[in-house]
């Protein structure tokens, strides 16, 4: 486990584990996040679950060779089932079903096509929501989405400080200013407010970028200017030191399909131009628990308070035990 952070290495909160198309009835994935072996599938009658991957009898992982039984799962080692709930449901071989034969499940909640799933490190139950559904996704004025993702070897909290860390634009990314960030936090949600001018060849065309972050595992990221672009940004912990980063990227349609296809194209590029110089950054600093900072950094205070809530600390773990 990597030592260049104070905080607990894996945030509580709802995080992307799969997209829904991947998972059709039928479908057996195995899955590792938050540290630990998953497997999802879904039953022949459509419902998803998120198991636990190892089956409690003699530990056969079921995501490698497990299949789907009607409304359960089978494992590959001796045919064991279990239920979407996680019960074991039958054993071909023997005439009781074990009392205590049960898979631990995991909450999980399908948005705009996200698989998204619930973790806390002391296996509390959700303290926050995230929204049923985003508007612009996969509605007939905006683009097709664009996927992206990457593998990195950071922690959420890093990642997640860039929205209000407004000097590094300038001075890492080379963007002609410095944004303006106004941040206000409302329990679980952190917004972020900038304006961004955007230089094209008839002047500066005003617009602004708005975030509203729901814990460090789901970002909503609306850009206005010459035309309108959202970013659904999904931030993912694999285990204490590598995070899953997805981005999904859709244009509104304002001055046609073509346009906005082109527009979107372009923007792609940047953001990930950007996000590509971030990486070896976020890979290779140290998170101070008292940075030094001076008044031009941004809300970043504002921010690091906001943070403390997602974490189970170690006094937290001691408590519940």
């Amino acid at each position: 486990m990597d030592d260049r952070y104070f905080t607990p290495p894996i945030p509580n909160g709802w995080f992307q584990i799969a997209y829904s198309d991947e998972i059709k009835p039928g479908d057996v994935k195995p899955l590792k996040y938050f540290g630990e072996d998953l497997v999802i599938w879904r039953s022949e009658d459509g419902e998803l679950s998120v198991l636990d991957a190892f089956c409690p009898h003699l530990g056969a992982h079921l995501g490698h060779g497990g299949s789907v039984k009607g409304d359960s799962i089978e494992c590959p080692f001796h045919a064991w089932q279990f239920g979407t709930d996680g019960r074991c449901t039958a054993v071909p071989y023997a005439e009781h079903v074990p009392r205590k034969a049960k898979v631990p499940t995991w909450r999980i909640k399908e948005v705009a096509n996200m698989v998204m799933c619930w973790h806390h490190a002391l296996g509390e139950p959700p303290n926050f929501d995230i929204p049923d559904e985003i508007p612009e996704w996969g509605h007939d004025e905006w683009t097709e989405v664009v996927q992206r993702e990457w593998t990195i070897r950071t922690r959420n909290q890093e990642m997640a400080e860039n929205a209000v860390d407004t000097a590094h634009f300038h001075y890492l990314h080379g963007t002609t200013n410095m944004p303006h960030a106004e941040a206000s936090a409302d329990g679980p949600v952190l917004r972020v407010f900038s304006p961004a001018g955007m230089e094209t060849p008839r002047g500066t065309v005003e617009g602004s970028i708005e975030s509203f972050n729901h814990g460090f595992g789901l970002a909503v990221v609306r850009f206005k200017g010459i035309v309108e672009t959202l970013n659904v940004a999904t931030q993912t912990p694999i285990d204490a030191d590598h995070v899953h980063l997805r981005f999904h990227f859709t244009v509104k349609k304002t001055g046609g399909a073509e346009m906005a296809r082109g527009v979107g194209k372009a923007f792609v590029a940047e953001v990930t131009r950007q996000l590509e110089q971030d990486i070896p950054i976020w890979e290779n600093k140290v998170q101070y628990e008292k940075p030094l900072l001076c008044d031009g950094d941004g809300p970043i205070a504002l921010f690091r308070r906001w943070c403390t809530q997602f974490y189970s600390w170690p006094e937290d773990q001691e408590a519940a035990e």
